[in-house]
């Protein structure tokens, strides 16, 4: 399962890494980062309808962590296109009402869900069972409005949940980097060439784990805590990551690919560098 599932996740984030560096606009590449995204989760979902999980842990890991990287890019892709679709153009405080009222959509599916929302960023894993295993119906769930278009053979209580949380984290600075990017002329702020909003990460949260272990392997910024510079780099990308440090470095261990994400890297230079 981890090999056909990393292969298709190196697809669809090649796909998507082509689409970002074009000089389209956002509404083409929202658009078509979907379209490749929802192929991806079609490829997924056709895959495991035939896969027999080996374990409770297996399925509890895959409808946690596995399929949410999967839907969440998927979700914040579709709900950025409309979004930008829908945006006014008219003035700039009529384009900031806008923005603000679809950030307090976001806030108020979250604080809708806060005890979830809580239990998952706080890494617990006492209720997984419950919650990322299928044929456990919970009943808020079942009053959701959206449950009765998931197949319960490839949906769990709260997968969909982990990645609406995840697009919306996306979404939240994508929606305050625009609102902070507007100046009174509709013009977004540049200062000495730099955007004034912080950059967010558009990988995997393992993805950046990676290569936070590798910069403090080599050193690369000299004797800083490995905390202090997981927390810094969190903080320049607009990203929250795993407070546990040694159980996502024994994560990293234990893949059959030791470093999936610095071989893309190497790859993509060497591409770009057109050489073999």
């Amino acid at each position: 399962m981890l090999e056909y599932i990393a292969k298709l996740r190196k697809e669809t984030d090649d796909a998507i890494e082509t689409i970002e560096s074009s000089d389209s606009n956002i509404l083409k590449k929202s658009l078509e980062a979907s379209h490749i995204l929802g192929d991806a989760f079609d490829r997924l979902k056709e895959f495991i309808l035939s896969y027999e999980f080996q374990s409770e842990d297996e399925e509890i890991n895959f409808f946690k962590e596995i399929k949410p990287r999967f839907c969440y890019r998927l979700i914040y892709y579709r709900k950025l296109y409309n979004i930008e679709i829908n945006r006014p153009v008219a003035a700039i405080c009529t384009q900031k009402e806008y923005l603000h009222e679809e950030l307090e959509t976001i806030h108020k599916y979250t604080n809708k869900r806060l005890d979830f929302v809580r239990y998952y960023r706080s890494g617990s894993t006492h209720l997984d069972s419950l919650y990322f295993m299928r044929g456990r119906v919970d009943t808020e769930q079942y009053l959701e409005t959206f449950y009765y278009e998931l197949d319960p053979n490839f949906s769990t209580n709260c997968d969909f949940k982990v990645a609406k949380i995840m697009a919306n984290d996306m979404l939240s600075a994508y929606l305050m980097g625009e609102i902070e990017l507007l100046t009174d002329n509709g013009v977004k702020i540049v200062t000495n060439g730099f955007p004034v909003t912080k950059i967010t990460w558009m990988g995997s949260k393992a993805e950046l784990q990676e290569q936070i272990f590798s910069w403090d392997s080599a050193a690369t910024f000299g004797k800083v805590p490995l905390t202090q510079l997981s927390d810094y780099i969190q903080n320049v990308f607009n990203i929250q990551l795993d407070r546990n440090l040694s159980r996502s470095l024994d994560d990293l261990k234990i893949r059959n690919i030791p470093t999936p994400f610095l071989d893309k890297l190497k790859a993509a230079l060497l591409r770009r560098m057109k050489r073999k």
